[in-house]
């Protein structure tokens, strides 16, 4: 079947007028400030104004473990909520923004696929609103402000060797991972080593998508940790005076965007923090608003159900105070296959010839990792429902494999045609989604504030990784001590792991199991409220690949940006 690029349907949608948008989530035009002809930010006052109505079906969309193409979770988000339309229900859809650096490396952009797009999908794809470029002007303005407290006589005796606070960029730029600053003259600055992350990995940025309020973001930005004292006492951006001016800066990006669907459904686009070390959800403010938007909210959670689900449901819910309905666990013939272990997907190829055989035996093998992943959403007492994800090349006997998997676990399943079809092929996970979210919530925490933060790390890596333990570097012992000592022990942990497996090694495919998870350092986000333990070389810094999409994305005679994926 041939279908035109993404950005050829995009660029052919018929749009509403975004009053209408608004209105069918019943916000009035005296809470929308337009950005262009297609894109608004939600004033915050609209939390209160709608705090009254009746609240929504709070629906996430997680997944199986994805391989490196991803598995279509924001295009299968869009289509549900679509679908959701389509069956008489109104529905919104909360997605985060896509950052520049994979749009312009080898993932390509986060708007969806095929007939399930967000639109404009390039202004969605590119700046939007400018809230990434916020985000990255107050992260960077305070670490001037610590380069110039240095400067300026260093009065509360930071260390310079344990300064923890880098700079940020949203571009894959493997050049600026570590860099040394203060080169020149006296007058230049102190001298030291240090680098940059990629803006979506920025504590400001996980902080914006936290924070309920402009006052709250307020308190967090204050509560960042920018390094240590020779005696392991934490500095943090209020204690150097940068936490003011970084909230002026972020004001108006804390206002969630409002865009549509190709099919005119409401979409909030707001946030993007990173998926591997945060906790990769959008906004709280956005689900706030669209909690009470209609019939449904359907979110989506970065990765697989080990990684974002488990953080949208023990960090997310945790500083939202929602709590869901359903749960979403996206599946892929191919992906189930690569997790039989006998096939190697690597982004930019083709798919392996032997992958594109009819083989279902593979998917009941490559199973395991969809039968844990029911798992992982169930141990938090939320219904699944698997989504078929379908492509052109599948056969029929492997969507069936799917479907016995899933029935087999006591979950609800539906086959989707969404890429190709829109909202209609999705009706039956619309169904299926409606059911499981009438069923009675059984909603709970993994683990309770109280926990020490190695038992909170053993009971993600035992029950929702299936590791056997946990094994600490010294490092990474004495940084736990320091943190409980610092009163940091009641926070959330956010592991930083692959997302290419349960485990912390990408090579081990299915549901593995014998393994322990190594912990070789251990990082606090205070500000932002969680900790994150690291478990391999996790990069923070993406590089661009040998094609990247930046050769190709161009404009054309009139304007008009071409080759956009």
């Amino acid at each position: 079947m041939f279908l035109p690029p993404d950005l050829t349907i995009a660029q052919a949608a018929s749009l509403k007028p975004l009053d209408d948008v608004a209105a069918a989530m019943g916000i009035g035009p005296h809470l929308l400030e337009g950005y262009g002809e297609h894109v608004a930010k939600i004033k915050l006052a609209a939390i209160d104004e709608l705090a009254d109505r009746p609240r929504a079906k709070y629906v996430v969309v997680s997944a199986v473990t994805p391989t490196p193409l991803g598995e279509g979770k924001t295009t299968t988000t869009v289509g549900l909520g679509q679908a959701l339309c389509q069956t008489g229900r109104r529905a919104t859809v909360a997605i985060r923004q896509p950052s520049m650096g994979p749009t312009f490396g080898i993932k390509g952009g986060a708007a969806g696929g095929g007939y399930s797009q967000v639109v404009p999908m390039d202004v969605l794809n590119l700046h939007l609103t400018g809230d990434f470029h916020a985000v990255t002007a107050a992260h960077n303005l305070l670490s001037a402000v610590l380069d110039n407290h240095l400067y300026q006589g260093n009065d509360t005796g930071l260390d310079p060797h344990a300064i923890t606070w880098r700079r940020v960029l949203d571009v894959n730029d493997r050049a600026l991972r570590n860099v040394i600053v203060g080169l020149g003259s006296r007058t230049d600055g102190i001298p030291r080593q240090t680098g940059f992350d990629i803006t979506a990995a920025s504590e400001v940025m996980a902080i914006f998508a936290l924070a309920r309020s402009l006052q709250e973001m307020r308190e967090r930005f204050g509560r960042v940790v920018v390094g240590y004292t020779p005696q392991g006492t934490p500095v943090t951006a209020e204690d150097i005076g940068g936490a003011g001016a970084m909230t002026a800066i972020m004001r108006d990006a804390l206002k969630p965007n409002l865009m549509q669907t190709l099919e005119n459904t409401p979409v909030l686009v707001h946030a993007g923090p990173f998926g591997n070390i945060a906790h990769g959800n959008s906004s709280v403010v956005a689900d706030l608003i669209g909690i009470h938007g209609g019939d449904f909210l359907v979110t989506e959670a970065g990765f697989g159900a080990d990684m974002g689900a488990e953080r949208f449901f023990n960090i997310k819910c945790r500083a939202s105070g929602l709590t869901p309905d359903a749960a979403v666990v996206v599946a892929t013939v191919r992906a189930l296959k690569a997790h039989s272990g006998r096939h190697r997907i690597v982004a930019g190829r083709p798919l392996p010839e032997a992958l594109l055989a009819e083989n279902p035996d593979e998917v009941h093998i490559g199973g395991a990792n969809l039968r844990k992943q029911i798992e992982n959403i169930r141990m938090h007492g939320v219904s699944p429902v698997v989504a078929v994800n379908a492509f052109p090349g599948d056969h029929a006997s492997e969507h069936a494999a799917i479907a016995e998997i899933a029935q087999e676990m006591g979950a609800r399943v539906a086959v989707c045609t969404h890429f190709t079809d829109g909202g209609r092929g999705a009706r039956d996970l619309a169904e299926a989604v409606a059911e499981a979210a009438d069923e009675p919530s059984r909603f709970r925490f993994l683990y309770p504030d109280s926990a020490g933060l190695e038992e909170k790390i053993a009971t993600i890596a035992t029950q929702v990784y299936g590791a056997d333990g946990v094994d600490y570097d010294r490092a990474a012992s004495r940084q736990l001590a320091t943190y409980e000592a610092n009163g940091y022990g009641h926070l959330p942990v956010c592991i930083a792991k692959t997302h290419l497996s349960l485990s912390s090694d990408p090579s081990l495919t299915g549901a593995p199991t014998g393994w322990r998870l190594p912990v070789r350092e251990v990082r606090a986000s205070v500000g932002a409220g969680f900790i994150y333990p690291i478990c391999g070389d996790m990069r923070t810094m993406p590089g661009l690949g040998a094609s990247p999409a930046a050769h190709r994305v161009d404009i054309d005679a009139d304007g008009n940006i071409v080759n956009l994926s």
